[in-house]
């Protein structure tokens, strides 16, 4: 379940919202009879639908990087989609983008290989600069030497460079939202618990810590 409310259709008010579950959901309550045509359950667009100007600004969002307007290759966008979804752990955007990447014309090959793409042969020197350039966004907070920016524009223009950082650090976001709000497929257990040792084993174990040898103080 997603950690916050979802928004029935009978609720609903605002005439943008209404055409969108229309869009999506047909004529269903997507909170009684959750899912999509793409097969996610749908949980994103119905907690969002909780503060209408949020839900308008984010969509609009997913209009901007699929606008003709754009110079920026679809290839070369989605390898920035896919490796910050990757990066941020959002399987929701992963997985969404995996299907995007291939139908923007990356191979399966590509696709499989933005995980590791450092020790990859699959990607030219354009791809190889934007999946770098990605992970100085998401990894490092922005933060680049000055010869990654140099080799990207070599490749792209200062236009397709906003529009790369733009649409890659949008949908960093979207990971991290995802993962908060355990929409999606993002609506799963935190995998780092801790492994219960086995019967007796707890003071063995303690016991070990605190024998340790000790400096003698100087």
């Amino acid at each position: 379940m997603p950690r916050l409310r979802e928004v029935p259709r009978h609720e609903v008010s605002d005439p943008y919202i209404l055409k969108l579950y229309e869009t999506l959901f047909g004529p269903r309550d997507p909170v009684a009879e959750p899912g999509t045509a793409t097969g996610t359950p749908g949980n994103w667009w119905t907690v969002f639908a909780a503060v209408p100007d949020a839900f308008r600004h984010t969509t609009e969002g997913f209009g901007f990087y699929r606008s003709s307007r754009r110079e920026l290759p679809a290839t070369l966008r989605e390898l920035g989609q896919l490796r910050a979804g990757w990066l941020v752990g959002s399987r929701f955007v992963y997985s969404q983008h995996m299907k995007a990447a291939r139908f923007a014309g990356l191979t399966d090959e590509q696709a499989e290989s933005v995980r590791h793409w450092p020790v990859a042969t699959c990607f030219d020197a354009v791809q190889r600069a934007v999946l770098a350039y990605t992970d100085a966004l998401v990894l490092q907070h922005g933060r680049m030497d000055e010869a990654l920016f140099d080799e990207l524009k070599k490749h792209l223009s200062e236009v397709q460079i906003i529009e790369l950082t733009y649409v890659t650090c949008t949908y960093m976001m979207h990971g991290v939202m995802a993962r908060a709000l355990r929409l999606e497929y993002d609506d799963v257990p935190d995998p780092i618990t801790e492994v219960p040792a086995p019967d007796g084993a707890t003071a063995d174990v303690m016991g070990m810590v605190d024998n340790r040898p000790r400096k003698e103080p100087r």
